[in-house]
């Protein structure tokens, strides 16, 4: 689309006014613009092309109508960088006036004008078609870098608020203040049961690149001074030329307001009465007695593909007003002399326009898909630590409230129960500063049904434990069934004061089945916090499944398992 757009612009741009043929070096410089604009053809910029444009130029002579010369102060904007950029672009913008100057000094002025304003536009078409191709294929950058920047919130926020808890949990068991235990970690315990918060929102940045507005604000203010002076110059009575004045400044401004950067899709507002409004003013001075002025049709027929969504009837809209205006001069005029011109010159001021607006929304719109991708990576960066906080911190703080309660309860067992819990506190602690980064805590399902008896039996629970990982196939996600594990002991822990617990681990057909079922349940738990709903997703992730039931205080946890591949499980 933005090469299509900058192609048409570029040799519209070539054409003289008289609708004759450009000349040998006119094509020239045509088409070493063309190389210096298009994205496939980038790698070839350089000053050689300036070279060869200044040659051009040279060779030209005087041309007032911009075209070649707009090429080259193009040219220059687009190798040349920094404060030498814009110093060179005045430079050929002088030269422009200098190779004019004996002619009319209207013709100067238009030479002058046109050099800065076509340069400027073919510059901007071809810096955003630049941009937006930059932006498209940094997408994956936008992600890693949000993926990294959400981590060092989270590693922030954890060390912050679980960190310190465990710290100070290491702190008081060291102590032998195993009272002051349990409040500290049910608090923590409540915060790693908490989804995250989202990272604040940065406030909207402009719709437009940087160098846009300041350019469409040159090219907006140059075309009504160059049409005033060309109504000043016509002889038509004061009051008409009034008038005219009136109706350039105010297609103009109507044209600024459609063309103001919005989100694609968003209606500009009143433009139900605004757009036909311009198109009526633009197409009024087709009807002066004097001598028509059929520029400002061009504007007109820019709006309608700026404004109108549906692109068909936009196109046929524009047609209409593009071919109105070569049927109108031949009615009035009753010969074809200066019609191509007309045409053309209508055509050519329509593309720039609406060029600049399209590919700038296209910029627009790159842009915002590359954030809402970054914005999703980060959401699933946020929902895997929120799933490993939950699964893997939130069952050590729940063994190191039973630990503390036993310890707190029967001094015989303090010593041992006070040093379990500084182990405990010191793996989560490992564990929870791993989380963030990319390297994933490792559990093993036969380390934590040892941890589970251990736990549970500080209880004074019965604990069966039917359930030998050596006899699964080699491809069953160890890690995965280990988190099923620890959910469903923190969820015995916090939801029950079970008295007998079975967990029984069975491999049949091609799925793997775990089972925890326990007594002693006290009711529907008050907060159920996301720890099935993580562990829902995590088995799907893996082609499983998970089952819950509750029945007359006994309640049964099951997780099913195909017998694959080994998958990360977080």
């Amino acid at each position: 689309m933005s090469t299509l757009i900058i192609l048409v612009v570029l040799v519209l741009l070539v054409i003289p006014p008289t609708a004759g043929l450009p000349g040998v070096p006119a094509l020239l410089s045509l088409g070493l613009q063309v190389l210096c604009s298009l994205p496939r053809t980038r790698r070839l910029r350089g000053w050689w092309l300036v070279a060869g444009q200044a040659v051009l130029f040279v060779w030209m002579g005087p041309v007032p109508f911009g075209g070649p010369s707009a090429f080259f102060a193009a040219s220059v904007l687009l190798i040349a960088r920094g404060p030498l950029r814009w110093a060179l672009f005045a430079g050929v913008a002088a030269a422009a006036g200098v190779i004019n100057l004996g002619a009319d000094p209207y013709v100067w002025v238009n030479a002058v004008g046109n050099t800065v304003t076509q340069g400027l536009v073919v510059f901007a078409l071809t810096r955003l078609s630049d941009l937006r191709d930059e932006l498209h294929t940094t997408r994956a950058e936008l992600a890693a870098q949000s993926v990294a920047e959400e981590r060092e919130r989270a590693g922030h926020n954890l060390d912050t608020v679980l960190g310190s808890a465990l710290s100070g949990v290491i702190g008081l068991a060291a102590a032998g203040r195993a009272e002051e235990i349990p409040p500290l970690t049910r608090r923590a315990a409540q915060q790693a049961r908490r989804r995250p918060e989202p990272a604040p929102m940065p406030p909207p940045g402009d719709l437009t690149p940087r160098l846009a507005v300041p350019i469409l604000t040159v090219v907006y203010l140059w075309f009504p001074v160059a049409a005033i002076i060309v109504v000043a110059r016509a002889p038509v009575p004061v009051g008409l030329r009034v008038a005219y004045w009136a109706m350039v400044i105010a297609v103009v401004a109507l044209q600024a307001y459609h063309a103001l950067p919005r989100p694609p899709g968003t209606w500009p507002r009143h433009a139900a009465w605004t757009l036909p409004a311009q198109l009526m003013i633009a197409w009024l001075p087709l009807l002066e007695p004097h001598r028509p002025y059929y520029q400002l049709a061009g504007w007109a027929a820019a709006a309608l593909l700026i404004v109108i969504p549906s692109w068909r009837i936009a196109w046929v809209l524009y047609a209409v007003v593009v071919g109105s205006v070569p049927i109108v001069l031949l009615l009035r005029y009753g010969s074809p002399a200066g019609i191509p011109a007309a045409l053309l010159e209508v055509a050519g001021m329509s593309a720039m326009f609406y060029g600049l607006t399209a590919v700038t929304r296209l910029v627009y719109q790159v842009r915002e898909s590359r954030l809402a991708l970054a914005g999703l990576a980060a959401a699933r960066e946020r929902r895997r630590i929120a799933q490993d906080v939950h699964d893997l911190i939130g069952y050590g703080l729940s063994a190191i409230t039973v630990k503390a309660e036993l310890a707190a309860r029967d001094p015989a067992r303090a010593a041992a129960e006070l040093a379990g819990i500084v182990t405990v506190a010191r793996d989560a602690l490992a564990g929870l500063r791993a989380i963030p980064g990319d390297r994933e805590p490792e559990l093993r399902l036969r380390s934590e049904l040892t941890s589970a008896r251990e736990i549970l039996e500080a209880t004074g629970a019965t604990v069966r434990i039917d359930a030998d990982p050596a006899l699964l196939p080699d491809d069953t996600d160890d890690a995965l069934l280990a988190v099923v594990v620890r959910e469903a002991v923190t969820n015995v822990l916090r939801h029950s004061q079970a008295r007998h617990v079975t967990i029984a681990l069975s491999a049949s057909g091609d799925h793997v089945r775990l089972r925890v079922a326990n007594d002693g349940v006290t009711g529907r738990p008050s907060d159920p916090g996301q720890g099935l709903a993580n562990l829902t997703e995590r088995l799907a992730a893996r082609g499983g499944g998970l089952t819950t039931t509750s029945r007359d205080h006994h309640y049964r946890l099951e997780a099913t398992l195909p017998m694959r591949d080994r998958g990360r499980s977080a």
